[in-house]
């Protein structure tokens, strides 16, 4: 099982950080930003029988929230394990997070 989160900017703002660009020439992109857009976190991960997610971090009044420790818990605790109690894990299924 392999996890990964992402930000998604409210703004349409693309985060460029995996993006790759392929060229016979050499191609002028220009990346504009807004400083502090608004962005929600999503969580989601993918095994051999499906997918488990997606999981907004979000506070009490649904509003985005940033990914520390105890928030990452939280969700482990109470999303991901009534999750895989719902689906066919053994002892022989790994959880990679990156």
């Amino acid at each position: 099982m392999m996890s990964d989160d992402a930000h998604f900017h409210l703004s349409g703002f693309d985060n460029k950080q995996n993006f790759r660009y392929w060229s016979a020439t050499n191609p002028i992109e220009l990346h504009e930003r807004p400083l502090h857009s608004s962005k929600v976190t999503v969580w989601c991960a993918i095994y051999s029988f499906g997918i488990i997610g997606p999981y907004f971090f979000e506070d009490e009044g649904e509003k985005a929230v940033t990914v520390i420790g105890p928030r990452y818990v939280h969700m482990l605790e109470n999303f991901l394990g009534p999750e895989l109690a719902r689906h066919p894990v053994n002892e022989e299924t790994f959880f990679q997070q990156d």
